[in-house]
């Protein structure tokens, strides 16, 4: 119900773009993107995710912190999966969430995740998520449902086993994994949220996102 709860909320933002480039950015991380997007918290939540942006040398970021809390940001953003497939995230933990079981609703919680949405009906509910995340427990290469919905697949891309407190850049072929998780034929990428959210594990988690695009290779 949490995820499928998030996903009305990302359906439901009014912010609208078409990718016609090799290159898409999906987010800026400035104050003035950040006012405009809605944090919303997930139900049952006690407390909401802190989002504040910054920068360094490579440029702006997104600094999460998730004390029992899980709430997240997201964007409608039309994605031409033909032209630009590939994810590409550039992410760091410097707090995770060793010892929990990520593979039950207990546990079900991420430093630091990145969703892909694909509508595939009337209403939000029907939708088709691969949510890419960075993991405090799990091997880079895992990949299963999440135990609250079968409509959203958890993908590892990175591992706090091998890079804690390290910036990480990862990159996957949405459209394939669609193909692969879903059976979907996805020629066009419906939305994108990051989450960080620590509700049912009530530990503490501090993240942060930078430089995250789509690419045609």
């Amino acid at each position: 119900m949490m995820l499928k709860i998030f996903y009305i909320f990302i359906t439901s933002l009014i912010f609208l773009s078409s990718a016609h480039t090799e290159t898409v950015k999906v987010f800026e991380f400035t104050e003035k993107e950040l006012s405009a997007l809605e944090i919303r918290k997930v139900r049952g939540a006690d407390n909401k995710t802190s989002y504040t942006v910054g920068s360094n040398e490579n440029g702006n970021y997104l600094k999460a912190i998730a004390d029992n809390a899980a709430s997240g940001l997201g964007k409608v953003i039309k994605i031409d999966l033909n032209k630009t497939p590939f994810i590409n995230i550039t992410w760091k933990i410097e707090k995770d969430l060793r010892g929990i079981k990520e593979n039950t609703k207990k546990g079900h919680d991420y430093a630091a995740r990145v969703f892909a949405i694909k509508k595939t009906g009337a209403t939000p509910l029907s939708n088709r998520a691969i949510n890419y995340v960075f993991s405090s427990n799990s091997e880079v290469g895992e990949n299963r449902p999440s135990p609250y919905t079968k409509k959203s697949i958890d993908n590892v891309l990175a591992t706090t086993k091998d890079n804690l407190n390290e910036w990480v850049t990862v990159k996957a072929n949405v459209k394939e994994d669609f193909k692969k998780f879903h059976d979907l034929d996805v020629n066009e990428l419906d939305g994108l949220a990051i989450m960080a959210d620590t509700d049912n594990s009530k530990m503490k988690s501090i993240s942060y996102f930078q430089n995250i695009y789509f690419s045609a290779d």
